[in-house]
């Protein structure tokens, strides 16, 4: 805020000491950069942490791990409940098998009383008989494999929020790694390796200083010259005292003007305002964040 307003006010002195200069600048900010705050999304102490200011980092680069002894035995420990509770499962196949094995059994004895009968050497109540019996044993079959199957049901119903626990303590884990989110440069560094830290506390500052933002103001008669996606020449004061000129393109342009400066309090240069746009530039390597820099609207 009060970075705005010291540009609000160089503003303000240009607008009033260059207008009708043709070499005035059409608008004057500083440069500056999309910084990313990365914060511990865990608690503990930080075993590594390979982060110095000034270090360049990749994306999605592991950078450091803070303490994870205790999820790792919180993770083993639901491993071996899910192991007790599991153990209880019954062994469906050969409960099932052996009865399969007596249904066999009467039916080969059903075909040699069939054969017996069309020799007149059995009666037809022989034939019923085994016929009730495989009918006694196909219903003992399916009602032992339902009840079977209901308690493997069970018991794997009963390690469902155990495997979800898991998951959890597998997030965690995951969460203990500190792993760079952005392409970038560290600005600053908040902590040193053996620090104990707590989740969400701030572990460094990093911006991608390839792509630098002058953030400057316009005048509101200015507007309807920019727009965004527009082409503009950037250019910042060089030590012999002349201008370096760089590309830029106008990434955003504020929806609502404001007053500036806000604190002077005369009615006169109170109703001066001022839209605030951003003018997206390729760092050389030249540019550095708060670098004031000025902006000129290419003319066709």
């Amino acid at each position: 805020m009060i970075n705005n307003l010291f540009t609000a006010i160089a503003i303000t002195l240009c607008f009033s000491a260059c207008s009708g200069s043709d070499d005035a600048a059409d608008a004057y900010g500083n440069f500056e950069s999309t910084e990313v705050i990365v914060s511990a999304e865990a608690t503990g102490r930080l075993l590594s942490f390979d982060v110095e200011e000034g270090a360049v980092l990749a994306a999605n680069t592991p950078v450091g791990g803070i303490d994870s002894v205790q999820l790792k035995l919180r993770k083993d420990q639901l491993g071996a409940n899910i192991k007790a509770v599991l153990s209880k499962t019954p062994d469906v196949s050969p409960q099932l098998a052996v009865i399969r094995q007596q249904i066999a059994t009467q039916q080969r004895e059903k075909t040699r009383i069939e054969d017996l009968l069309k020799a007149n050497a059995a009666t037809p109540k022989q034939l019923d008989d085994i016929n009730a019996a495989i009918a006694v044993l196909e219903k003992q079959y399916a009602s032992t494999a339902s009840s079977l199957h209901t308690q493997v049901s069970g018991i794997s119903s009963e390690t469902q929020p155990l495997q979800v626990q898991v998951e959890q303590v597998k997030e965690q884990l995951a969460q203990s790694r500190v792993v760079n989110p952005v392409n970038g440069t560290v600005l600053v560094k908040y902590v040193e390796k053996g620090e104990v830290v707590t989740y969400g506390k701030p572990l460094y500052k990093i911006a991608d200083l390839q792509t630098m933002y002058l953030r400057a103001y316009i005048s509101e008669n200015q507007l309807s010259r920019v727009k965004t996606g527009q082409q503009v020449n950037v250019q910042l004061d060089q030590p012999d005292g002349s201008l370096k000129t760089l590309p830029g393109t106008i990434s955003w342009i504020a929806s609502e003007a404001e007053f500036t400066p806000k604190t002077i309090q005369t009615r006169e240069e109170r109703v001066n305002l001022v839209y605030a746009l951003k003018v997206r530039v390729q760092n050389d390597g030249s540019l550095k964040i708060g670098m004031p820099g000025e902006m000129r609207i290419v003319t066709k």
